[in-house]
């Protein structure tokens, strides 16, 4: 074999080699997908206030086909509302396998991932969800606690109780008024005073509700299984509650009700800003009384952490894909989806002060993107929240 031969095939293998390590350093760096290699799957269980953005924007996130390791990322949402989510994390149905644990858990607040975190600290010496580092639980948007009523019945309550001074306390007295809405100076076809309260078996926000009642009767931002089982409280709270009309007849998603069947459903409660603000509209539209919105005292935040589950049922790349759909979630053309559907993005770059925002839209009707500076309810513990619970599975559901 002569010496020209022998360049041209060195030539030829150093090619190869250069294009096999080329190819190698790719399918590592997961820019090229294996066609044999099975999709990573990212199972998401997110609270039903989001789960709609979270949904679409899985969506999205799936349509580019994005890899990790050479392998195809898909996203899967369930919706499920925090309270049953608790209740399964507490029970251990979610950990039964690796194909029944969620990667991810986007619950209402960041309170019920502490609550997780304390049942299984005790099972296993540490948390299953972090709080620092790369995997921590971040927000992904904010929505706060707030009033939504019929302006004829805001402005009625207002007449009676003073400007500003729609609160649970004058709700209560509005609730408990034996002439009702003629006696609080609306007019007698009204009716009765009809609270809105999210069933608290079906949506965190109707336990939370009652958490928020009991910080305003007492006057503080925090309160205790004592402050839960003290008899006058619970006196008061069951005149309270029993204003709602029906519990067994509202679903999940209250304000949708509301937008559906007017006043037969509510005359206003303390709801989450975002369902509001998306849902005003449909209720103008339907209903000739509008919607006003007013921020309490006492704010209550559902700050819906993106929660990546730290256990051994899923694996290292699971849980980096999942930080692959955080990213997604948390950029600005997503963030500036929720804030189209009334949330408070968690991606400052992106604003609720432009001429399309909800904020500002419905601004004339109470809504604020700046809210003054107020008490903020801290997340109460487990024994309080259990207390509640079972307190409204003995007086008041139906």
């Amino acid at each position: 074999m002569n010496k020209t031969r022998l360049i041209f095939f060195a030539l030829v293998l150093l090619a190869l080699i250069i294009v096999g390590t080329s190819f190698l350093i790719q399918q590592l760096s997961g820019s090229i997908p294996n066609p044999t290699a099975q999709p990573i799957q990212v199972r998401v269980i997110a609270a039903l206030p989001i789960e709609a953005w979270v949904q679409d924007a899985a969506q999205k996130f799936n349509a580019e086909r994005r890899t990790l390791e050479g392998r195809t990322i898909v996203v899967t949402v369930t919706p499920m509302d925090s309270v049953t989510a608790l209740g399964k994390w507490d029970r251990g149905e979610f950990t039964q396998s690796a194909s029944t644990v969620p990667t991810v858990w986007i619950p209402d607040s960041r309170y019920l991932v502490e609550l997780v975190n304390a049942t299984y600290s005790t099972k296993l010496g540490r948390d299953v969800f972090l709080t620092d580092g790369e995997y921590r639980a971040r927000p992904l948007v904010t929505s706060l606690f707030s009033w939504g009523m019929y302006k004829s019945r805001a402005d009625a309550l207002e007449r009676k109780f003073g400007k500003d001074n729609i609160n649970w306390k004058t709700i209560h007295d509005a609730a408990i008024a034996k002439g009702g809405w003629q006696e609080l100076g609306g007019e007698r076809a009204w009716g009765y005073f009809k609270l809105i309260v999210p069933n608290p078996r079906k949506n965190a926000a109707g336990l939370l509700a009652m958490v928020a009642a009991a910080g305003e009767y007492y006057d503080k931002t925090t309160i205790t299984t004592e402050d839960v089982t003290n008899p006058q409280f619970q006196k008061w709270l069951k005149e309270l509650m029993g204003a709602v009309t029906d519990f067994s007849s509202l679903s999940s998603y209250t304000v949708e009700d509301l937008a559906l069947f007017g006043y037969s459903v509510g005359d206003g409660g303390q709801l989450l800003e975002s369902d509001l603000l998306v849902n005003m509209q449909g209720i103008q539209t339907r209903w000739a009384d509008p919607l006003v919105i007013v921020y309490p005292k006492y704010l209550t935040w559902f700050d819906f952490p993106f929660t990546i589950w730290m256990g051994t049922e899923t694996s290292a790349v699971e849980k980096n894909a999942a930080l692959q759909f955080q990213k997604f979630l948390l950029s600005a053309p997503i963030q500036s989806a929720a804030a189209a559907r009334g949330f408070r993005p968690a991606n400052t770059e992106v604003s609720i002060s432009g001429p399309d925002s909800l904020f500002v839209k419905w601004k004339d009707q109470g809504a604020k993107t700046l809210v003054p500076s107020t008490a903020r309810m801290r997340a109460p513990d487990r024994d309080t929240l259990q207390t509640l619970l079972r307190w409204f599975d003995l007086n008041v559901a139906k």
